[in-house]
């Protein structure tokens, strides 16, 4: 069967997950500042009749920022969501989603009881068949219209703080292209003035973990769309390849036998439209992307800029990347040094882990060896080989996390750019999710990577993991309480034995040594601790 034919037998439209829930993009909820969406289940608002949520005041971070951004009040996007809402639903126990309608990731059910665990797996490990169906649902998703969400096309200012809303409908993929760019864009000062040196998903401790959420989203609404609820998102090893080996009509869609920077007539992907990749265009006009079609994918591996990244990761590179023991450190922005994340990330030597940002390594050096859409922050989601990346990247967080088993508080709680310390909400998500709660295992998160896989746990483990995280979180409390009664202890026994020699009157002269005396010295204490 085509892949073409294949997608339009996938005819099972459900929501999605994104950004303004096309329920909340109204004057009425803007005025109000609410988004509170019924469930349809018992039709009250979060499903708070069935104990799923219920429309609460949102708690904001009140912990202070780095230095990188100096202004306040002129984006959107600070203190999200509160510039457009400040109340959203929250939900209670395994429930999730903007009113209380989903299950979180890594539950199922009817009552999100139901643990599960997917594999996400090497793309080149998958059979014809899954690999066509992994191609056919992309473009599917590049097809089908969000139902549950919309874009924003204008600022708050600009809908006249709400009363004239600015949305328009957009597809399931292009939804995740937009969030990219929303989220990476700068931000508009009036008149021509614009602030680069922001960006609420790159260049600082919530990179991985933003990432992370996006790619459990888009895997969902992948799920829903295509009623395949076992769908994984797919992974590319690039460690030592020599060129881009996915970069085949077979797979990800090859070079055009004339053009060099578009894809081959005979990849569907040749067919894409691209949105939000003119940032200067946007800036000039003060306006926000629209999602209007810009062009086609534009991609040219290998003929990059060689002096800025003159080959693919080598695994030795990754593997002195997975030592380094700090997450984040001094500026926790891409000037950090002996940082996993920003070495990672590729603002950081991979061999040295000190910030070099003439290069790009790791991650931003795939980013370059790509050469086109891929290249540019804001619209590289365009180009479908970001998830197979991603996906990668995710996995070199994994090993990360399992190797060094970090507590949450590893994770900075102030001090770093603006939208990254541990409790601020991630840009432009509702659902809400703080930057903290996906700092932790995949595994925890519902899902795996197959070259990654551990013994699975059994029921009993599962129980116990949220209880020992916590034990680890009070661990130096719980020694220190033990040191000091131990102390304690040893004087109150001292006393004791005092008392006792004390009142048998016993004389030392008439009492045998423990030890000879020519020993004593020759004893020493120790910890076995």
């Amino acid at each position: 069967m085509s892949l073409f034919a294949m997608g339009f037998l996938l005819v099972i439209l459900q929501p999605s997950t994104g950004q303004f829930p096309r329920a909340c993009a109204n004057t009425q909820s803007l005025l109000r500042k609410e988004c509170c969406p019924t469930w349809d289940g018992d039709g009250s608002p979060c499903g708070e009749l069935s104990s799923r949520g219920s429309c609460q005041n949102i708690l904001l971070s009140q912990t202070p920022l780095g230095p990188q951004f100096p202004f306040s009040g002129v984006d959107d996007r600070e203190d999200w969501p509160s510039v457009f809402y400040n109340r959203t639903c929250k939900c209670e126990g395994n429930f999730m989603g903007f009113n209380c309608g989903e299950c979180k990731f890594g539950f199922s059910g009817l009552n999100c009881t139901e643990r599960q665990l997917r594999m996400r797996r090497n793309i080149f490990q998958l059979t014809t068949t899954e690999k066509d169906k992994f191609l056919a649902y992309l473009n599917f998703a590049k097809n089908t219209p969000s139902q549950d969400y919309v874009i924003a096309i204008g600022t708050y200012t600009q809908m006249n703080n709400g009363s004239n809303p600015m949305f328009r409908s957009i597809n399931v993929y292009d939804l995740f292209v937009w969030m990219h760019y929303y989220a990476s864009r700068d931000t508009l000062l009036g008149g021509s003035n614009v602030w680069r040196d922001i960006d609420f998903a790159h260049e600082a401790p919530g990179f991985l973990p933003w990432h992370r959420v996006f790619l459990l989203m888009w895997e969902r609404e992948i799920q829903k769309i295509t009623g395949d609820e076992n769908f994984t998102i797919p992974y590319w090893d690039w460690r030592d390849a020599e060129n881009c080996v996915i970069c085949t009509d077979e797979y990800m869609g090859g070079r055009h036998p004339t053009n060099p920077n578009i894809l081959s007539p005979a990849s569907f992907f040749s067919s894409w439209q691209v949105i939000c990749t003119r940032s200067e265009e946007y800036n000039s006009q003060q306006a926000l992307c629209n999602a209007t079609g810009e062009g086609p994918i534009l991609r040219n591996p290998g003929n990059n800029d060689k002096s800025r990244t003159p080959r693919l990761p080598s695994s030795a590179e990754v593997e002195f990347c997975l030592s380094l023991t700090q997450y984040e450190s001094g500026s926790m922005d891409k000037m950090a040094n002996y940082s996993f994340r920003n070495t990672l990330e590729g603002f950081a030597d991979p061999r040295t882990a000190i910030s070099n940002t003439s290069q790009s390594g790791l991650h931003n050096a795939l980013h370059i060896y790509m050469n086109g859409s891929m290249s540019q922050v804001q619209g590289s989601a365009n180009d479908p080989i970001f998830v197979l990346h991603h996906a990668f990247v995710d996995s070199i967080f994994e090993q990360w996390l399992r190797r060094h088993r970090p507590m949450l508080e590893v994770y900075p709680a102030a001090n770093a750019p603006i939208g990254h310390n541990r409790e601020n909400y991630m840009v432009p998500f509702i659902p809400l999710y703080r930057n903290g709660e996906f700092f932790k295992s995949s595994r925890e998160l519902g899902y795996d990577y197959e070259y990654l896989q551990e013994p699975a746990l059994d029921s009993f483990q599962e129980f116990l993991i949220p209880y020992l995280r916590q034990v680890r979180q009070i661990w130096a409390w719980l020694v220190g309480a033990a040191v000091i009664g131990g102390v304690v202890t040893a004087v109150l026994t001292g006393l004791i034995l005092a008392c006792r020699k004390k009142r048998r009157g016993t004389s030392s002269e008439i009492q045998p040594l423990l030890i000879e005396s020519e020993d004593y010295n020759n004893i020493s204490y120790q910890s076995n601790f």
